[in-house]
Order: C-alpha cells, then structure tokens, then sequence
C-alpha cells in the first residue's frame, strides 16, 4: 500500500510539474518565485497541480538558508492575511440584511488567506510533517519578528483541529516496539534523561512499568507525546526508587498506585496544542481495565520554576513571602554541597516546606493563574496538589530547577470534572490538607510574576 500512495503521489507530482511549466512558474529557480508560487497555490482549483504547487513550495522552502526562510515567512503573514474588499462587501451585506447566510459570508470573509494556503500545502505528501516543522522556525523567531504571531495563531487553529483526540491513537511503548521508536523515546524525554539503551529497558521491560504514547496518522512513527508510569504499593516520594537499578519489582496486579512520572511533548512544532490531559485520562482508562485494583493514581512532577521564584523571595527588597530570618537560613542554599549536610537539610527543609507552598498556592503570573507551568497543566486537568516531596530529585537538574522539590499531583476520578471546573472559573486550587496546613497565615501580597505565554 504504502508503495502504491508513493507512486501515485510521483505520477501527480510529475503531472503537475508539467503544468507548472507551461505557466511559467519554472521549478529551478531557488526561492525567489516562492511567495507567487504560494499564490499560485492559494488560486489553483486543479487538485493535481495544488499537490504539485504544494510539494513544490515546501521543496523550495526546505532548500532556503535559514535567514531566507524566515523572511519568506514574514512575507506570507504580511501578503497573505484577509481580502479586504471580499470582507467590506461581505459585511455590507450583513449589515442590509443579518442573516445565518450573511454571517457565514463575514466568517469566511475574514479567514486569513494563510489559513487556506496552508490547507493546500498540507495536500503534500508528507506535508503535515514539513509544516509543523516551518512553525518550529516561527516559534524560534517570534521574538525578534512580532509580526509572525499572526502566522503562528493561523497554524495554532489549524493544527488544534488537525491533531484533536479523534485523530490520535493511542500505542503502548514496550520493549519489542521497533527500535526507531525507542530511539526517539530516548531522545525526546525532557523530565528525566535516559541515559542509553539499557536505561531505557529498565523503564519499559519490567512487568510493573509502562509507557503510553499518543500517535498521527499523519507523522506515522514520530510520538507527539508520551507518558512513563510506575505501579507501586504507594504514593513514590522521590525519582531515585522508581528509577532505581537494584530493585525488587512487583506483580503488577499486586499494585495498588499509578505514578506518572514522566510527561514529554515530543514535537516542538506543535506547541501550545494540548495532548497531556487527553493523554492522561486514556492511560487512566486502559491501566483500570488491565489492573482493576488500582486504587490511586499521582504524578511524581518536577516544579521546574520554582528555584527561580525562591531567589527573587530571597532578594526582594519589598513584599515577599520569605523573612529575614528566611533568607538567613537559605544562605546555606550558595554552597554546592548543602545536600549532603544532615544539619543543613533539615534547617533548609523547616524554611522551605511553607515557602513551596506559598509557591504552588499563592504566587501567580500576570493573568492569576499558579505560575509553575506544571502545577497549571495538572491543576487545570482537574487533579489535586497531594504533597510536595522534600528532596525527591537530587540530581543535578532536579536541584538546579526546584532546589530537590518534587510534586504529587492526585488524579481522583470522581472529583476530575469538579476540581477542573473550580480552577478553570475561579482559580481555586484544590489540595490536600496536609499541604494547606503548611501555609502560613501572614504571607505577605506579591506582585505578579509576568509569564511569557
């Protein structure tokens, strides 16, 4: 089959290559005719030469240096946005007679010519691929470049609908999955790094772990995102015993908790596009119907900003959630080695458990959401903060990001579409009392912390 699809997309491509000659649109000239070649696309009614014109576009695009591919983006956000004079007649219409039919001419009306143009590019072979790839480049530029924000919210629209949970399928990751995979398993994972093939067994061949992955039929064996879960007796506090290499491993059917405890976006081009609740739900789902004695399901999770907000609490000159006697006592925070002092640690730990808890509760961005971005993501698919784990990742990377924190957030089926309705209206954040009991009562007021979302 797949050899059939490849001929017939030459034969095409082929054909209409042909009749790209015959308009002048040559397809050897490099990247100069490519914004016209674009507009040739977006007005091409013939679906041989669209698949043509497409293919040729994203080939002409691909062989451009990087700076030509940028400006090349820039140009169809500024040439490619509506029709003005479609949109003002169509609102005339609207205005002398409002009607579903009138409306529906303003909607489409006052669709982005980008949005179409990236319809027709996707009529490639392999042309969903190329495009989440382009929309890497214009997340990498968005800074220096403002003017790609529209470019990229067109993208975002298309790509929500593209890649919504209807089209995902998804694949248990195992020992036997074609090493291709694996290998990208291994090199997407961006919580805790895998450090070779045998790291990577211990993750996935024992009975008690698993990995789940959500697919596209349209990027075939390229993850887009993929979850790694341990079945423990209870709720694991810290990453080294469940990644640990000398450990016992349990009958599955003997477990009694599901811990996630690693989360990977696996395809940069389709940020912002959300697969992790979905995600999570359907492993929820499939875990229950293999061991129906789960009784709790957690995450073990990074609290990947919170080092950051601790040093502007420490160096804060006015309201802050940390006292001077605060700060005098995460001093010892400066020295390399202040985990490795019993006496240290558990001065640190008396100042720092309230603080964390400040952290998760009380500190906000600029639009009053939790400023961790983990505690947003979990918090918002209607889980629970659990327990903040002192010193639950000590290696290099857990005490750079959260000085050693780790997080549990807890999945309780019946209460999912409650805590996720209270968090999504009014930004309350559902928590166990044992947390709650950490906060301090005289916390001082914050200025919100900007976010870049």
């Amino acid at each position: 089959m797949t050899t059939f699809l490849n001929d017939m997309f030459q034969t095409i491509s082929e054909r209409g290559r042909a009749l790209l000659e015959r308009r002048g649109l040559q397809v050897d000239r490099g990247g100069a005719d490519l914004v016209k070649l674009c507009e040739s696309l977006v007005s091409t009614p013939g679906e041989a030469s669209g698949v043509a014109i497409a293919s040729e576009v994203l080939r002409r695009y691909d062989a451009l240096p990087p700076d030509r591919q940028v400006d090349f983006l820039r140009s169809l956000a500024e040439q490619f946005g509506a029709d003005d004079d479609r949109l003002v007649r169509a609102i005339h219409d609207y205005m002398e007679d409002p009607n579903g039919r009138t409306a529906g001419q303003v909607h489409f009306a006052a669709e982005p010519r980008r949005q179409e143009l990236i319809r027709r590019l996707n009529l490639a072979p392999a042309g969903t691929a190329s495009l989440v790839s382009m929309r890497v480049q214009i997340l990498d530029n968005l800074r220096e470049y403002p003017e790609l924000a529209l470019l990229d919210e067109d993208f975002r629209h298309l790509f929500a609908s593209w890649f919504n949970r209807g089209f995902l399928v998804l694949r248990r990751i195992d020992w036997a999955t074609p090493a291709s995979i694996l290998a990208k398993i291994i090199k997407y994972e961006a919580v805790h790094q895998i450090a070779d093939w045998e790291d990577l067994r211990r993750r996935l061949e024992p009975a008690d772990r698993r990995c789940f992955a959500f697919f596209h039929p349209a990027l075939v064996d390229e993850p887009l995102i993929f979850v790694e879960v341990a079945l423990t007796p209870d709720i694991p506090a810290s990453i080294a015993e469940v990644l640990a290499t000398e450990r016992e491993i349990m009958d599955p059917m003997e477990a009694k908790t599901a811990a996630f405890y690693s989360i990977s976006n696996c395809q940069k081009g389709l940020r912002g596009i959300s697969f992790g609740n979905f995600l999570i739900k359907q492993v929820v789902e499939d875990l229950v119907r293999e061991a129906p004695q789960l009784e709790t399901f957690v995450t073990l999770s990074p609290a990947p900003g919170f080092r950051d907000w601790l040093d502007r609490e420490r160096r804060a000159e006015g309201p802050s959630a940390a006292t001077d006697a605060d700060r005098a006592t995460l001093a010892a925070l400066d020295a390399d080695d202040w985990h490795r002092d019993a006496e240290k640690v558990q001065a640190i730990k008396r100042v720092i458990m309230p603080l964390a808890a400040h952290y998760f509760f009380r500190a906000k961005d600029d639009r009053g959401r939790p400023i961790d971005p983990v505690a947003r993501f979990h918090l918002g698919n209607g889980a629970r903060l659990e327990r903040i784990n002192w010193l639950g990742d000590v290696s290099a990377k857990g005490l750079t990001q959260a000085r050693g924190l780790m997080v549990n957030y807890r999945y309780v089926l019946k209460d999912v579409e409650r805590n996720h309705e209270a968090f999504a209206n009014s930004g309350e954040i559902a928590a166990s009392s044992h947390i709650r009991r950490q906060l301090r009562s005289n916390a001082q007021p914050q200025t919100p912390i900007p976010t870049d979302e």
